[in-house]
């Protein structure tokens, strides 16, 4: 019998959508507004899900203040208010898309998280653009 929780949070993150391999032309083609040099933020929404089999003893498929723990120390604490492409490292080299970003949160939580439950991750980068993690 598995059992899905989730766990929604949000953090507020600017960035800009460029690769450094094309030209001005082509990544303002590509991304359009979202190529803007002086960056553009969004209010993200995450949502994280865990499911696996309840534990006998506590019923638990995980204990959500451990959740919601991990999340605030590993994604909300890192990319709040934050540039994403000058200030967090794991973009130093990666485009901050909305896919780029959550595949990084995802790798983030999974290494704390039993590999017993299965992890997804839903990331909101506008009411009606979001992605998830894996698909």
């Amino acid at each position: 019998m598995k059992v899905a929780v989730y766990r929604k949070e949000h953090f507020n993150a600017a960035h800009r959508l460029h690769n450094p391999a094309l030209s001005e032309e082509e990544n303002a083609k590509i991304f359009g507004k979202c190529n803007n040099a002086n960056y553009h933020g969004h209010n993200y929404e995450l949502i994280v899900k865990v499911v696996g089999e309840p534990d006998p003893l506590t019923g638990y498929v995980m204990d959500m203040k451990v959740l919601s723990d991990l999340i605030r120390e590993h994604v909300t604490d890192r990319f709040d208010h934050k540039n994403l492409n000058l200030d967090v490292d794991d973009f130093k080299n990666l485009n901050p898309t909305a896919e780029n970003i959550a595949v990084v949160i995802w790798h983030l939580l999974r290494k704390h998280i039993h590999p017993s439950l299965d992890l997804k991750v839903t990331l909101y980068e506008t009411e009606r653009n979001f992605v998830e993690f894996p698909a």
